[in-house]
């Protein structure tokens, strides 16, 4: 039987992934007060055993989210506030909803940059660098950084899809 969890965890999700996908889309970068808010809520909550997590549970979610996410960055991927932002909702959702969220963020965010890369006429370009990046272990990392590839875009939209579809359980 899937968990479900109380209203407040799912209002604190979508109100945090909605104001850091919007600051995201806006700035292309995840504020610390947001994530460092977010974790904080997240441990308050399973302190007064919102939803069943325990603290150790609100850690380890805390954990996987950040373990999650960090090879993506080590990479070049993905932004530290996109980590911080997914460790932070593992203190909300727990370990297993956490690593659900990230699977809907990872599929959300390839639709996502599918998307983009046609919008901007580089999906040619996109995939074979993508495909470079994942080969060589991230090797070709300032060749996509660099400003003249057009290639980067806000991921916290993508995170944002990932958590809400974990709150609410699908």
């Amino acid at each position: 039987m899937p968990r479900t969890f109380d209203p407040v965890v799912i209002a604190v999700v979508v109100a945090g992934v909605s104001m850091g996908a919007f600051i995201d889309l806006r700035t292309r970068r995840v504020p610390n007060a947001l994530t460092i808010g977010l974790a904080g809520l997240g441990f308050a909550l399973a302190g007064l055993g919102t939803a069943g997590l325990s603290i150790p549970a609100a850690a380890g979610g805390f954990v996987v989210g950040m373990l999650l996410m960090l090879p993506g960055h080590l990479l070049g991927a993905t932004g530290a506030g996109d980590v911080k932002l997914m460790a932070a909702l593992g203190t909300l959702l727990g370990p297993v909803g956490i690593a659900t969220a990230f699977t809907y963020a990872a599929i959300a965010g390839g639709v996502l940059a599918g998307i983009i890369a046609i919008q901007r006429r580089r999906l040619r370009f996109t995939v074979v660098r993508t495909a470079a990046l994942v080969r060589t272990g991230g090797a070709n990392v300032a060749d996509i950084e660099a400003p003249s590839s057009n290639n980067r875009f806000a991921y916290a939209p993508a995170i944002a899809i990932g958590a809400c579809l974990a709150a609410f359980g699908m």
